[in-house]
């Protein structure tokens, strides 16, 4: 991979947290029904400081779970193995709630489709909605995000590279080029 460019330092990805919390806060009616779920590895950071915005700026926690939606996707099979058991963590129950379902980046909307059938396979929320880092574009299916950090035009041979404190030391994100 050859690197191209630096998109977001870390004041950045701070910056695009708050703004988010904030969007997520004035969309919902109020944040007493709204539970945060991190799809995994990097939306599980995410979901948390959305959680710890949103407590600042509201004086409210709400829930915040986990979701590998791996065993969802559409394409496990072509690993070759075996069919991925599902790891979530939710110690709420979500009928009736407002889910928040977080990631790094959303491309061709595979991962959401699966998060998006984990998450119903455990109830009927009232509303899913969903917030990314980065928006990258090449949807194959019909989804999109409700809070974008930032939209960012790739071509396909471009891969997008989020960092974050919690897995990898630094916040920051990065074009590269395969």
């Amino acid at each position: 991979m050859r690197f191209k460019a630096s998109l977001f330092d870390e004041n950045a990805v701070k910056r695009a947290i708050v703004r988010i919390a904030h969007e997520i806060i004035e969309k919902n009616e109020t944040v007493d029904e709204i539970c945060i779920v991190g799809i995994k590895t990097r939306g599980i950071p995410i979901a948390n400081r959305l959680a710890d915005e949103i407590f600042r700026i509201e004086n409210k926690r709400v829930s915040v779970g986990t979701l590998d939606a791996s065993c969802y996707r559409d394409d496990w099979f072509l690993s070759g193995g075996e069919k991925p058991e599902a790891e979530t963590d939710f110690n709420f129950p979500i009928s009736g709630k407002s889910i928040i379902l977080t990631d790094d980046v959303i491309y061709t909307g595979r991962t959401v489709r699966a998060a998006l059938d984990a998450i119903l396979s455990r109830g009927r929320a009232s509303k899913i909605q969903l917030a990314v880092l980065v928006d990258r574009g090449h949807r194959e299916l019909p989804i999109r995000a409700d809070y974008v950090g930032k939209n960012v035009p790739t071509s396909r041979s471009e891969i997008i590279k989020v960092n974050l404190k919690e897995i990898d030391g630094s916040d920051g994100v990065e074009l590269y080029e395969k």
